[in-house]
C-alpha cells in the first residue's frame, strides 16, 4: 500500500513544494529513502521507527520493504523536517491512519520519544502552501505563531507525533493557533540600543551617522584607540528609521529560514545589527556553501552590518563585499542552480589610522613607520572604499568634555528628524520600487539631484581637484541629496553639496 503526503523544502530564500510518497510491500526489511536526501533526511528512519513506537504506534517491521520517494526528486533535500510526513505518510500506507485530503501540509523533526521539535523557514513555507490553496498546515507548537502570520491558512500545532496521531483519528480535540493581527503585533515596538546622548562630544561623527541612518549611506569610523568609534556605531540602530510592514516581514523571513528567529517571536520589528568577528571567512559573511546558505550580510538586510576592525579582516572576504555593496543583492552561482539573497544594508567599519592606532594623535606619538602604515591601509583597497560614502575622522575626546555634564542631542531627537527625511525619499521614490538615496541608480540620480549654479560650479571644481570616479561623484550627489531631505529643502543648495564633500577619504593614498 502506499500513502502520499505533502510537505515542503527551502530553495534559497523560497519554498517549494514536495511530496512525500511512501511505499510498504512485503519482503525483506529495508528502509529507503530516495529523491537525493541529505544526511540528515536519510537518519529520519531511524528517528520515525523510534517516534512511531513510542507514540503507542505499530513501527516498522521486518516483513516490511519501505520505500520513501521525495519528489521532485532533482532537488537537493536537506534537514530533518520532513520525519513528520515521512511518519504520517508511513501510518497511512500501513494502515493505521485514514488517507489525508490533500489540502493539508505537514512539517517537523521528531524527537525518538515522538516529540516534535521546531523547524527551521516556517514563515515561507506557510506563505507558499496558502498561495498553492493549501488548507491546513501542521507544525510543531514553538512554530504556530511564526505560521499564524499568514492568513487563510489553518495551523495545528503539535506537541507530539502521538498528540498528532490522535487527532487525525478524532479522538482528540487541538485547537487551531488564532491568526495573528501583524499590524497589532508590528505597533507593539521596543527599542533597546545606547541613546546618543550618553556619548560625549564628537559632533561630526554623529552628524555623518544621522546622515547615514537617513539615506542608508556607508561610513567608515577611523581613529585612535578609545576616541568611540564602536559605541558610536552601536548606537547608530537607535536613530534608524522604524522598519516598515513589508520590511519587518522580509527580515523575519530570512531569520526563519536561517533558524535564526528568536523561540517564541514571530514578526522581527527592529533593523538588525550584526557584527561578524574579524577571523571570519567570505562564505560565513556574504553566504554560500554546499548547501547555500545566507550570510552576514543577509541578515543585516534592512539593517546595520557593523566590521569593526576592518583591516584585520581578510582581504579577500572583504573584496566579497565589493558586489552586494553596489547591488543589494548577493548571487550564489551553482553547477545547476542560482540562488539570489537579499543584501540591502549598512555597513559601518570601525579602524585605527595605523597598526599602533596613533598615528595624527595629538597626544600619542606614533611608533609606525611609513611602510608598516602602507601596507596596513592596502588591506583595504581602493575599489571598497570608493562605495563607502562617508568617511569620518573620529579624534581623542578632550578630558573637559568626557567628564562635562551636559548631554548631547538624544536619539529620539536625531530619530525624528531621520524618519522624516526618509519619509520624503520613500515617497519620492515609490513609483520605482525604492526605499532611500543610497539606492538610486545614476537614471535617476539626474531627476532628484538638481543643483543651482553654485552648487554645480562647487562639484565640479571638486571633480577635477580630487580626481573623483564616475561612482564617488554619484555619491557624493547622493548624499547631498539626503543632506537637503534632512533640511526638508526641494532641491539640493551648495551648502548641501560642501557638505557632502566634507566625508571624503582624506588619508588614504597608495
Amino acid at each position: 500500500m502506499s500513502a502520499k503526503i505533502h510537505s515542503s523544502a527551502i530553495i534559497g530564500m523560497d519554498s517549494q513544494l514536495i511530496e512525500v510518497e511512501v511505499d510498504i510491500s512485503p519482503g525483506l526489511h529495508k528502509f529507503t529513502i530516495v529523491g537525493l536526501p541529505d544526511a540528515a533526511v536519510q537518519e529520519s528512519k531511524q528517528r520515525v521507527s523510534s517516534a512511531i513506537k513510542n507514540s503507542n504506534a505499530v513501527p516498522p517491521r521486518r516483513s516490511h520493504c519501505i520505500t520513501v520517494n521525495l519528489a521532485p526528486a532533482d532537488i537537493k533535500k536537506e534537514g530533518p523536517t520532513y520525519d513528520l510526513p515521512i511518519a504520517i505518510g508511513f501510518l497511512i500506507a500501513s494502515g493505521q491512519l485514514g488517507q489525508q485530503s490533500q489540502d493539508k501540509i505537514f512539517i517537523g523533526e521528531l524527537a525518538l520519544d515522538g516529540a516534535l521539535r521546531p523547524a527551521k523557514g516556517i514563515l515561507p513555507i506557510s506563505a507558499e502552501a496558502q498561495k498553492q490553496g493549501f488548507k491546513t498546515i501542521f507544525v510543531p507548537y514553538e512554530n504556530a505563531k511564526e505560521a499564524a502570520l499568514v492568513p487563510g491558512l489553518k495551523v495545528i500545532p503539535a506537541k507530539s507525533l502521538k498528540d498528532l496521531i490522535q487527532y487525525l483519528k478524532g479522538e482528540k480535540t487541538i485547537e487551531p493557533e488564532a491568526t495573528i493581527n501583524i499590524q497589532t503585533l508590528y505597533q507593539n515596538i521596543k527599542f533597546n540600543s545606547i541613546d546618543m546622548k550618553y556619548i560625549k562630544g564628537q559632533e561630526q561623527a554623529k552628524r555623518a551617522l544621522e546622515i547615514a541612518a537617513a539615506g542608508a549611506h556607508n561610513i567608515l569610523l577611523n581613529g585612535p584607540p578609545g576616541s568611540g568609534k564602536t559605541l558610536l556605531a552601536r548606537s547608530l540602530p537607535s536613530i534608524l528609521p522604524k522598519l516598515s510592514l513589508k520590511e519587518a516581514l522580509e527580515v523575519t523571513k530570512i531569520f526563519s529560514i536561517a533558524g535564526k528567529l528568536p523561540m517564541g517571536k514571530s514578526l522581527i520589528t527592529q533593523r538588525q545589527f550584526r557584527s561578524p568577528h574579524h577571523s571570519a571567512s567570505s562564505v560565513a559573511l556574504v553566504g554560500g556553501g554546499a548547501w547555500p546558505k545566507a550570510g552576514e550580510i543577509t541578515l543585516a538586510h534592512r539593517g546595520v552590518l557593523f566590521l569593526d576592525e576592518l583591516p584585520e579582516f581578510q582581504r579577500q572576504t572583504l573584496e566579497s563585499l565589493r558586489q552586494p555593496l553596489e547591488n543589494g543583492t548577493i548571487e550564489v552561482a551553482r553547477a545547476n542552480y542560482n540562488l539570489e539573497f537579499p543584501a540591502r544594508f549598512i555597513l559601518v567599519g570601525a579602524m585605527n589610522p595605523c597598526p599602533c592606532g596613533f598615528l595624527g594623535d595629538n597626544q600619542k606619538n606614533c611608533i609606525c613607520t611609513p611602510s608598516i602604515i602602507k601596507r596596513y591601509l592596502k588591506r583595504i583597497s581602493g575599489p571598497l572604499l570608493d562605495r563607502i560614502d562617508l568617511h569620518i575622522e573620529v579624534p581623542r575626546v578632550k578630558y573637559d568634555k568626557l567628564v562635562s555634564d551636559q548631554e548631547s542631542e538624544s536619539s529620539e531627537i536625531i530619530s525624528k528628524k531621520v524618519q522624516k527625511a526618509y519619509f520624503i525619499q520613500k515617497k519620492r521614490l515609490k513609483k520605482h520600487g525604492l526605499i532611500t538615496n543610497s539606492e538610486m541608480p545614476v537614471q535617476i540620480i539626474k531627476n532628484y539631484c538638481c543643483l543651482d549654479n553654485l552648487g554645480s560650479k562647487l562639484i565640479r571644481r571638486a571633480a577635477e581637484q580630487l580626481h573623483l570616479s564616475a561612482r564617488s561623484y554619484y555619491r557624493i550627489l547622493k548624499i547631498a541629496r539626503t543632506i537637503a531631505d534632512l533640511d526638508q529643502a526641494q532641491n539640493i543648495k551648495s551648502h548641501h553639496i560642501a557638505e557632502a564633500l566634507q566625508y571624503r577619504p582624506k588619508q588614504f593614498e597608495y
